[in-house]
């Protein structure tokens, strides 16, 4: 591809590009610069005109100037250097030692000559002091009749002038760069769709995730604006924060090991059994996802806490303590396991059971095919789903900051440390170090998964689905899932009854009043939170489907610290993403800070890993064989993925769709670091209402909240139907 007439034609069109960019941008400079020196003589003329004529008050008058304007500081000198003698008065001491400094500097004794002969002389160059750049202005200090009675010297902050410089400049820079890359890959590239799509998801990792953690990243490094590993060394050497770091690990492995068990469960009998009344158990299965995140919690507190109603009114306990690892894992795992019951379901439904009607057909037992054919080719799925929920639950903040007692997690110590000392370097300190985990967890997942092969849709996938478990193992399945299913009802039927009660745990008085009042207060906050996540599912969606496309199916320069920047934003506590993103996009050139785009983004982002797990799970099990064929006859790569990969991903794609959009309407750590005046979320407004132990009010946004999310999963799945090639239907005959 590369070829010596291309690399001519390349290096002329980039030396003419490189050209106008440079001629275009020096040409705003120099504009720009005029208007910033006119600005400063004319307000170094504004300011010397008002000096006093009595010495006694020239103290006070450049203290008031320096007070008003931040960015200046004064020098006047009374009387003409040279010619006779001088008084000099000052406030800022390092200023005039430096002017002292500089009397045999050329341009000093240029600019104090201009002065002398009633010349304003402003210099061309920038001079370092007190950390800023400034430009210096000699001025003639006249009387009414306009005799010269002294000279003044203004320092002018030109700090925040240079932002502009440095923007532009990177705007000039950013013009040369994405031209070497976008003619680049049109030019030598064999493939240039897909090379853009590649770059395309680097540019939008790079400004959405590395960016905003280089700028966590840099914070934990800096104190008092200077480089320092203090930070670093007090997180590492402090016995509560190690302390919290292991109560991470074991709270992150036993729920995801809890979690992913009990999703499988789900996952496999709905999946792969003919049981009746599917559709409810899944609608149960997903209800944990799609309330906010500490409702659960506040159910378990009303029915199992110290004062609960089972706990204390039904089983009198009185030494019972919900509070610690036990209750912890207990919340997560009930509100994590649909994590884990969404990723698998797909891979369950997508493996192609002729495999095993083989197995059976050589017979061998439903036990032993299940064991040798299933379960190994379930194992993408499983490895995944653990993942995710490990990660999330190390991420968790809202059901530890509420359950965890004496108990010390790492997230909960970052968010006291940022909302409760203000100390932001700490607590990204902290966020940060939950990487090493996942990271490590990520690596050795992606290790394992890499060695071995789980294609079974090669082109023409089985219409059915073989029945592995007898009846005994069937019943035993589904009674498993009924007690979960009963135990999650009577937590949501907690949260619906507390819409009906004046003051749960007080006066359990029956009354409509909390579904008015909290309605006509949360009529703003639902419509910004549905708007938000709706605009973010579909984009999510299919960029998390392209994303898994890419890391499956092409290899290129980078791969790996692509991955782990689509996988880092699942792994990292919200409290750092809000304070990254603060960080971040408060300043040029992405000043986001207050806009509703910011949060679309964030939803996106952090929810990505998700889409990008089930997608990858699922493509894995999928021949490459059949899009090359498509490639073969002449579709190009967006053909390819619209009418080939996206049909054979639909149950990975809906789930997708379905964990995007209700992670995003019941998000709360990241979130309440984003939300404005103009743009408010729901679940903020839940947990300030719990906070302030109006119960009633956040049962009601809490039932509306999962009320809503139902109606849009039932939208979801008529507008992506399943593909009638792919509809399986389970037999039990052989």
């Amino acid at each position: 591809m590369f070829t010596k007439k291309k690399i001519i034609y390349f290096l002329l069109f980039l030396l003419i590009v490189a050209s106008a960019d440079i001629w275009i941008f020096s040409s705003i400079k120099d504009s720009y610069t005029k208007i910033i020196n006119d600005n400063i003589l004319e307000t170094g003329k504004i300011i010397f005109s008002s000096v006093s004529d009595k010495t006694e008050d020239i103290d006070s008058w450049i203290s008031n100037v320096e007070n008003n304007y931040e960015n200046i500081r004064i020098i006047y000198i009374k009387g003409l250097p040279q010619f006779e003698e001088t008084t000099e008065f000052y406030k800022d001491k390092e200023f005039y030692e430096f002017y002292k400094s500089k009397l045999s500097d050329p341009i000093f004794e240029k600019g104090l000559e201009s002065a002398v002969y009633s010349e304003y002389f402003l210099t061309d160059n920038m001079y370092s002091l007190d950390n800023s750049q400034y430009k210096i202005v000699f001025a003639p200090i006249l009387t009414s009749e306009y005799d010269i009675v002294g000279i003044g010297i203004m320092f002018f902050n030109m700090e925040g002038y240079l932002k502009f410089y440095r923007l532009l400049n990177i705007f000039a820079v950013s013009i040369i760069v994405a031209f070497v890359l976008v003619y680049g890959i049109i030019l030598f590239s064999r493939d240039p769709v897909m090379n853009f799509i590649i770059l395309g998801l680097f540019v939008i990792v790079g400004i959405f995730t590395a960016y905003p953690l280089f700028e966590a990243v840099r914070l934990t490094f800096i104190k008092n604006g200077e480089f320092s590993m203090e930070i670093w060394k007090k997180i590492l050497t402090t016995d509560q924060y190690l302390k919290a770091f292991w109560g991470s690990i074991k709270l992150g492995i036993s729920t995801a090991t809890l979690s992913t068990l009990i999703g499988f469960l789900f996952a496999f009998t709905l999946t792969r059994t003919s049981i009746k009344g599917k559709k409810f158990f899944s609608t149960i299965a997903t209800l944990p996802v799609i309330s906010p995140p500490f409702s659960l919690t506040l159910s378990i507190l009303l029915l199992f806490g110290n004062n609960g109603l089972i706990t204390k009114k039904i089983l009198h306990l009185q030494n019972f303590s919900i509070y610690g690892l036990t209750g912890l894992t207990l919340v997560q795992t009930m509100g994590m396991f649909p994590i884990a019951y969404l990723t698998m379901a797909g891979i369950l439904h997508a493996i192609d059971s002729t495999l095993e009607d083989a197995a059976l057909d050589l017979n061998a037992s439903k036990l032993k095919t299940f064991l040798t054919v299933t379960l190994p080719l379930s194992v993408p799925g499983i490895l995944s789903a653990w993942l995710l929920v490990f990660t999330n639950s190390l991420a968790d903040f809202a059901n530890p900051l509420i359950l965890s007692g004496n108990y010390r997690v790492l997230s909960v110590e970052a968010y006291l440390e940022v909302t409760g000392m203000n100390r932001l370097g700490n607590g990204a300190a902290l966020s940060l170090l939950l990487l090493m985990p996942t990271i490590t967890a990520f690596l050795v997942q992606r290790f394992w998964v890499s060695k071995k092969s789980f294609v079974t849709v090669t082109g023409k996938p089985s219409p059915r689905i073989t029945e592995l478990v007898s009846k005994p193992v069937k019943v035993t399945l589904v009674t498993l899932m009924v007690l979960i299913v009963v135990f999650l009802i009577s937590l949501y039927g907690t949260i619906v009854a507390g819409c009906f009660v004046k003051n749960w745990g007080i006066d359990y008085t029956f009354t409509l009043e909390n579904i008015k009042e909290a309605l006509q207060r949360g009529k703003d906050a639902i419509t910004d939170t549905v708007t938000l996540a709706t605009i973010a599912t579909p984009l999510a969606g299919i960029l998390a489907m392209l994303t898994a496309l890419i890391l499956v199916r092409k290899n290129f320069k980078g791969k790996r610290i692509f991955e782990i920047l689509i996988m880092a934003p699942f792994a990292i506590p919200g409290t750092l993403i809000g304070i990254s993103y603060i960080l971040a996009f408060n300043k040029p050139p992405l000043i986001l800070v207050g806009t509703g785009a910011i949060i679309v983004i964030n939803y996106i982002i952090r929810e990505l890993p998700v889409g990008v797990e089930g997608g990858v799970a699922a493509l894995r099990q999928i021949d490459p064989s059949i899009e090359e064929a498509a490639q073969d006859l002449g579709a190009d790569v967006p053909t390819v993925f619209k009418t080939i990969v996206l049909p054979l991903l639909r149950p990975a794609f809906i789930s997708s769709l379905s964990y995007t959009f209700v992670r995003s309407m019941t998000a709360v750590s990241a979130v309440i670091f984003l939300i404005s005046a103009k743009w408010y979320h729901i679940t903020v407004l839940i947990y300030n209402f719990s906070e302030n132990l109006r119960f009633g009010l956040a049962s009601v946004l809490a039932t509306t909240l999962i009320i809503i999310v139902l109606i849009a999963f039932g939208l979801m799945r008529l507008i992506v139907r399943q593909s009638e090639t792919l509809e399986k239907t389970v037999s039990g005959e052989r």
